[in-house]
């Protein structure tokens, strides 16, 4: 008969003392062997090592923090899971974090600035090492957290000069006018912009299709298509559709994501509508199948994992008292022309 693992009186769970007396060592030696330290010797390592795994103990990283006055996790807030930009972000960031020795906890803000607020609250209340946010736009109130927490901070995706703000992006704007050039460059003289969930990134991508529209002389209020909306592939069918039969004359159609583009370009396979001879289509990202659809999908290419690496390389940097090079590391984007265009 085995014996029944011992464990706190006060809680029920395995302490790091029942770990130590288990393995027969001091609780010291067990904590800097499960650190890693190489003070240790590895035969003890091994020991202490297998007692935690026969007594399934896991670390408290509160009392740790506590212990070493330093946190080991970072909060990382992103504004859909629904959406693979973000998730390819979040998962370079945990790449480099995670052989640093932190551990990344998400929070999901759904393109809700007071959510991003409240979430910023309890995530502060943890005492984070570090913080990694999505974009610019917040409530005033959140930024002074940022401000007042002492927390380093790194922002995702957009840029910004301003003295003490650390960001890792491309300018949305600048990208927005790129695909607009271009489908002027390919003879295209009503094209519209169509839009959903109008977050400040979508909106900097309207203000770059305005720009160029505005400078060709082409701009028209009536070709803007702005749904505030969750973006969607079946979103962008229907905005396509309803594009099309109340505005004839289009002949481009710039969708702010690839969600809505191929749900376009799906809707104009069943209307009987030839891209790119009748309207061009292009979208914004350069998400999983749009190169396989059909036609395939002219779009922007992000850089979401080398953002996700840079920023999270950028906080390590931060958290660790490093000089950082650059405050601002612009990553760039790049066009894609495929057959939709």
């Amino acid at each position: 008969m085995t014996s029944a693992p011992l464990r706190s009186r006060a809680t029920g769970r395995v302490t790091l003392s029942d770990v130590a007396q288990a393995a027969g060592v001091s609780p010291i030696t067990v904590s800097r062997a499960l650190r890693g330290e190489r003070a240790v010797a590895p035969d003890l390592v091994e020991r202490v090592q297998a007692a935690a795994r026969t007594l399934g103990y896991v670390p408290d990283p509160a009392a740790r923090a506590l212990a070493s006055q330093r946190s080991t996790h970072v909060t990382v807030l992103i504004p859909m899971l629904s959406n693979a930009l973000f998730v390819d972000v979040f998962e370079a960031v945990q790449r480099s974090l995670r052989p640093a020795g932190y551990q990344t906890l998400m929070g999901v803000t759904h393109y809700n600035l007071d959510e991003e607020e409240l979430l910023l609250r309890e995530q502060l209340l943890q005492r984070p090492a570090g913080l990694l946010v999505t974009g610019l736009e917040r409530t005033d109130a959140a930024r002074a957290l940022i401000a007042q927490s002492g927390v380093p901070c790194v922002h995702l995706m957009e840029l910004t000069c301003a003295t003490g703000v650390y960001s890792v992006g491309f300018s949305q704007l600048e990208a927005g006018a790129a695909m607009t050039a271009h489908l002027l460059a390919q003879g295209r003289r009503r094209i519209a912009f169509a839009a959903a969930q109008l977050d400040a990134r979508t909106l900097q991508r309207l203000d770059g299709w305005r720009r160029e529209m505005g400078a060709a002389g082409l701009h028209d209020a009536a070709l803007e298509w702005l749904n505030p909306a969750p973006s969607s592939m079946a979103l962008g069918a229907q905005m396509f559709a309803q594009i099309m039969r109340e505005q004839p004359d289009v002949d481009g159609i710039f969708f702010c994501n690839d969600d809505l583009a191929q749900g376009a370009l799906l809707a104009a396979l069943r209307l009987g509508l030839a891209v790119p001879q009748r309207v061009a289509v292009a979208g914004f990202n350069d998400l999983t199948g749009s190169d396989q659809m059909l036609p395939p999908l002219t779009t922007v290419r992000t850089p979401r994992a080398d953002m996700g690496t840079a920023a999270a390389r950028m906080l390590l940097a931060l958290m660790n008292g490093e000089p950082v090079a650059s405050p601002c590391v612009d990553l760039g984007y790049e066009l894609v022309v495929r057959a939709s265009s």
